[in-house]
């Protein structure tokens, strides 16, 4: 299992998921996503495993209304690899499975 959590240092739910890999002895790399962000293959694959773009955008972040004006997917594909903030965490990826936010039933599943 390669378990990569994205998240935010403030969040929550982060730190829930980040406790439950450890609980299990499950080893894991945490990633600073307003810090390092996620590369263009990164986030497509996380796309493609959670159903979309739209899945993964934090409605209550400060730019997340913009997105909504972006005729094009790939504009709001740009804008959101501009800024990391735009997406909800953790997201939790374990090769090509992917989850956005709190899972712990999903991950269960990984083990």
């Amino acid at each position: 299992m390669n378990i990569q959590i994205y998240g935010k240092s403030k969040c929550f739910d982060t730190k829930k998921a980040e406790r439950f890999f450890k609980e299990r002895g499950i080893r894991f790399q945490s990633i600073d996503l307003p810090r390092y962000g996620m590369s263009r293959r990164e986030l497509q694959s996380v796309m493609q495993a959670v159903g979309g773009l739209d899945r993964l955008i934090d409605e209550k972040a400060k730019d997340a209304v913009l997105l909504k004006y972006l005729a094009y997917e790939e504009d709001k594909l740009e804008k959101v690899l501009e800024d990391p903030s735009l997406l909800k965490t953790p997201i939790v990826r374990n090769g090509k499975f992917a989850t956005v936010g709190y899972c712990p039933d999903i991950w269960k599943g990984w083990e």
